[in-house]
């Protein structure tokens, strides 16, 4: 099995850890982590990385997301979805416009209170334990940007939204914020991950789907390869010996080492041995006249990322 990342369709019911321990068991491999914890009942785009692609799980954590979200106004919630226990009932009596401009209020940055049911930490532990011994805390509100957000549908109190947002949107907690500031409150019905930076939901599989691949042997063909991930930096090559030397050890190298570092290789660059096999992402320091190791990813044990993922901020 190659190393990169596939993108997986996360089926409702299923946990991200339960994916990556499902797919664990069909393909035959340890090193595999996901890319950004979905809560069980949401569903949608779980990039996973297979291999010596795990080291790329934080940087995949950081892409911009799009989610299609149903907000149900009138009932809000202790986890502020609906899937949890009832804190307050209001009548809605609310207009489709005031409903579109509360909405459309909360276009750019604004400051998010994470939510008790979230592993989000205070004093060294995670905020969904202290929430389920029944004990709540303060909470420091963070900034937060929604660079889009739009009605779809609108059938009263429900309200269908399509979002796209930075790392760290709870898309509940947006749900609930709109709601509040309508008077009526609200909640979360339905959450599906519709993108994750470049892999979107038409493309993605379920695990059946990867199963069925794997027996056809076509799975190979839906996973990006590593490198493929860094598509848009320049290639660069290493020259024989001395070139190759230094960056099979993650070292610093000089330009004229490589056998294309030209001056349009003066900012990121993937870099390769001479025999084409590929590093890591290496980048330029003007002062010192070098290309200095951003992300290696040839050998090296990475772990399992997904231990490390578990401290992850979106819904």
């Amino acid at each position: 099995m190659r190393d990169g990342v596939l993108n997986v369709y996360k089926e409702r019911g299923y946990t991200s850890h339960d994916v990556v321990a499902k797919l664990r068991g069909i393909l035959r491999m340890k090193k595999i982590g996901h890319t950004g914890t979905l809560d069980p009942e949401a569903e949608g785009v779980l990039p996973v990385c297979l291999g010596r692609a795990t080291k790329l799980c934080d940087m995949l954590t950081d892409e911009t997301k799009t989610y299609r979200a149903t907000l149900l106004l009138g009932l809000e919630t202790d986890t502020q979805d609906v899937t949890g226990r009832e804190t307050a009932r209001y009548p809605v009596a609310v207009t489709e416009e005031e409903v579109r401009a509360a909405v459309l209020s909360f276009g750019g940055v604004y400051m998010q209170i994470p939510p008790m049911y979230s592993a989000r930490k205070k004093n060294g532990k995670k905020l969904y334990e202290l929430a389920r011994a029944g004990k709540e805390v303060e909470r420091e509100a963070r900034p937060v940007m929604i660079h889009d957000i739009c009605v779809d549908e609108m059938t009263l109190p429900r309200v269908v939204l399509t979002v796209t947002c930075s790392k760290g949107t709870y898309i509940r907690t947006l749900c609930q914020d709109i709601g509040r500031k309508l008077g009526c409150g609200g909640c979360m019905e339905s959450l599906t991950r519709l993108r994750v930076g470049r892999f979107l939901l038409e493309e993605s599989v379920t695990l059946a789907q990867i199963e069925a691949l794997r027996d056809s042997g076509a799975l190979e063909q839906r996973i990006v390869p590593l490198d493929g991930m860094f598509a848009d930096l320049p290639k660069i090559v290493m020259r024989a010996g001395e070139g190759d030397r230094l960056v099979r050890n993650g070292n610093l190298f000089p330009p004229h080492l490589a056998v294309n570092a030209d001056a349009s290789c003066r900012g990121r660059v993937r870099v390769y041995d001479s025999e084409g096999q590929f590093i890591g992402i290496y980048g330029f320091n003007d002062a010192e006249r070098r290309y200095r190791p951003v992300k290696i990813f040839l050998g090296g044990n990475t772990g399992d990322a997904d231990n490390h993922r578990n401290e992850t901020i979106s819904d």
